[in-house]
């Protein structure tokens, strides 16, 4: 009895604290339908939207010790019926073979590919001799050679001949799946073109927000020429066509690529510069001061300002996780109610679960939240515990440094999980750049548009610009510095979920008991120390075999397949180029692995003895001779295994194929025919 009572005075004391449960248990089924192995059927999601509705009714009906757990099972199996819900909505067709012919279009987005390339996206796709069911409703080229290309503008139809095929999948067995990316954004198939673009017809009506992001990406890149102008257009419009790769890898080694996306810092500076400067304006006059609720009104401007501030720079997760916050927030003024809490971080995270499912598995939605969490954390618990910030010309820059410290400590784990990078001299970047951000940079940018109007919008541009080249000046000066890039090996699947479990009942759970949310974390980053990566990698069309070797990873080929080379080598942790991983191909003799890759029909035709104990990879749907001894692999039947991993285990070889992991899914079945609306 004693005990019992002594978990119900546990559990009562959570009580008015259990709100920031409800996005957790939400992700967690949302987790669960992306980590399922077969693609559930009708019958699954009537039993998960039973089980949410009687877990609800029961909740409902149950007291206070057992209501929170009914609830928990009904979020979790509302998370399942979300998930699977956004996923069959965005059912559209894929082609399922390499295209090669013409390729008309119209313009609806416009960026940069990782080779630096311009990048269109396409709807209203039209292909050579290709029914319309199974067209692609959307597709993705980059653009290479010389052209000349027709300048892209929004709405704009083309026609051009080039290459598409269907969204690959992971590079490895339990890698970024590319292809359950693509269905959730639409797209069909993904190429290039190394003719020239040709306009077809003009931009019809239609497509304005585009419009008119791309006329403010012009406009501010005619006032700042060069990468300046890029950087400052893609803060303000989120057009990230004009900064190059250079500048990008740059900003992410200095771990200020956060800086580009127009998330929390971003949003809530513009509505911090509103709300203060239109609270200020009423204030400055006392016949309003005295008669209008100014901090109101002031809430309410922002609050027009960070919509439109939305609706402008494309929406993408970060943005709208932070103007979801921010509404919050400034509702919140409006109601005369705390603006900065975690409950407003758990809201925002509901409507951003129900809104866009598969945004949990993206690094943008992760870090964002884990920075947003941790830096509310930190700070309520400064204010609970009265900390002192010192004198107050002080806290300032102790406002700063506490907030990168948390802020760079809060997603450092989830940047080096998905990009394989850790910033060694981050925090001394952003010490030098995310004030000017804040003092200079947003103040400017609103200035320039309330200024555009009249002409003068170069009064406001001159000083942004200058803070801008300081900031990417920062950035190549910290990514030049011995040692600035820090690598690590991709962690296994349960390394972040682990880490997140336990950071959030340190946070959320309230008394003592929230200590052992210590033991997950450093659980996960002891499964992390103990990561093994493959001995043996190959890709799933055959061009490129990749074996560890003491040296790191030898690659059997200088060139191509550079996307597959990168990730291998990342998630190896190995800063490595591919041609330097190459050279080690000599040395594949002290590995004791008998590889064979061969590339083309002719190395393939040569193929007419081997030993039996010897891996063969082929490039090519060659047929080897029937009486060879060894195995040979072809794209052919790597087609239906995709990239493959081998582990040497005591008992031998251990194989791991990419659709062993993924399993069988919407994205990554056979082409089908665009349903019926």
């Amino acid at each position: 009895m004693a005990l019992r009572h002594d978990l119900m005075v546990v559990w009562m004391a959570q009580r008015g604290h259990l709100f920031p449960w409800v996005p957790v248990m939400l992700a967690c089924g949302i987790a669960f339908y992306f980590a399922l192995p077969v693609e559930p059927g009708l019958p699954i999601y009537g039993v998960a939207a039973a089980v949410t509705i009687a877990a609800a009714l029961l909740g409902v009906r149950l007291g206070a010790g057992g209501r929170p757990l009914a609830f928990a099972l009904a979020l979790f199996a509302a998370g399942v019926c979300v998930a699977g819900a956004r996923a069959n909505m965005l059912a559209e067709p894929k082609i399922g073979f390499r295209y090669y012919g013409p390729i008309e279009g119209r313009i609806v987005g416009i960026d940069r590919s990782g080779s630096d390339a311009l990048r269109l996206t396409l709807d209203r796709v039209v292909l050579a001799r290709m029914d319309p069911a199974r067209t692609p409703s959307r597709v993705r080229v980059s653009l290479h050679g010389d052209g000349p290309h027709v300048t892209p503008r929004p709405g704009l139809t083309v026609i051009l001949t080039g290459h598409l095929s269907p969204p690959g999948g992971p590079v490895e067995p339990g890698g970024f799946d590319f292809q359950r990316h693509a269905w959730f954004q639409r797209l069909g198939a993904v190429g290039y073109t190394r003719t020239p673009v040709l306009a077809l017809a003009p931009p019809a009506s239609g497509q304005f927000l585009f419009k008119t992001r791309m006329a403010l990406s012009e406009r501010i890149k005619a006032a700042l020429p060069g990468e300046t102008g890029g950087f400052a257009a893609t803060i303000m419009s989120g057009d990230r066509s004009g900064v190059g790769q250079d500048t990008l890898t740059s900003l992410r080694i200095a771990n200020l690529a956060h800086l580009l996306a127009i998330s929390g810092l971003h949003m809530g500076l513009l509505a911090g510069v509103v709300f203060g400067g239109l609270r200020l304006t009423l204030a400055a006059i006392p016949w309003l001061a005295l008669r209008l609720p100014a901090k109101k009104i002031a809430a309410v401007g922002a609050l027009i300002a960070a919509s439109f501030y939305l609706a402008l720079s494309g929406g993408n997760v970060a943005t709208e996780r932070a103007f979801v916050m921010v509404c919050v927030m400034l509702c919140a003024v409006l109601a005369d109610r705390r603006a900065l809490s975690l409950r407003g971080v758990a809201i925002a995270a509901v409507i951003m679960l129900f809104l866009r499912p598969e945004a949990l598995l993206g690094p943008g939605f992760q870090m964002s939240f884990a920075a947003t969490t941790a830096l509310i954390a930190t700070y309520n618990a400064m204010r609970d515990h009265e900390v002192p910030l010192g004198p107050r010309w002080l806290r300032p820059v102790l406002a700063v440094l506490i907030t990168s410290i948390v802020a760079g400590l809060a997603t450092a784990p989830i940047a080096a999980a998905h990009f394989n990078l850790f910033s060694h001299y981050g925090l001394i970047a952003n010490l030098l750049s995310v004030p000017l951000m804040s003092a200079l940079i947003m103040p400017m940018a609103v200035l320039a548009v309330l200024l555009m109007p009249l002409g003068l919008d170069w009064l406001a541009f001159w000083p942004m610009g200058l803070a801008l080249d300081w900031i990417v000046s920062v950035a190549h000066w910290t990514a030049s510095l011995d040692g600035a890039r820090g690598t690590v090996p991709r962690p296994s699947p349960v390394v972040l979920p682990l880490m997140a479990m336990g950071a959030l009942f340190a946070i959320i759970w309230q008394g003592r008991l929230r200590l052992v949310g210590v033991v997950p974390l450093c659980a996960g980053l002891l499964i992390w120390t103990q990561t093994t990566r493959p001995d043996v990698l190959i890709s799933e069309t055959g061009g490129l075999v990749g074996v560890m070797t003491p040296e790191g990873r030898a690659l059997s080929a200088p060139r191509g397949a550079g996307f597959v080379a990168m990730n291998w080598l990342e998630n190896d942790g190995d800063a490595a180029e591919q041609a330097a991983a190459f050279k080690r191909w000599d040395n594949l003799a002290l590995t004791d692995w008998p590889v064979l890759a061969l590339r083309g029909k002719r190395a393939a035709a040569s193929l007419t003895n081997c030993a039996p104990e010897t891996l063969v990879v082929l490039s090519v749907d060659a047929a080897p001779k029937p009486d060879l001894p060894c195995r040979v692999l072809t794209p052919k039947r790597m087609k239906t295994t995709g990239a493959i991993a081998l582990y040497r285990t005591g008992n031998g070889v251990r194989q791991v194929t990419a659709r062993e992991i993924s399993g069988d899914r919407l994205w990554n079945r056979p082409a089908a025919r665009r349903p019926r609306q």
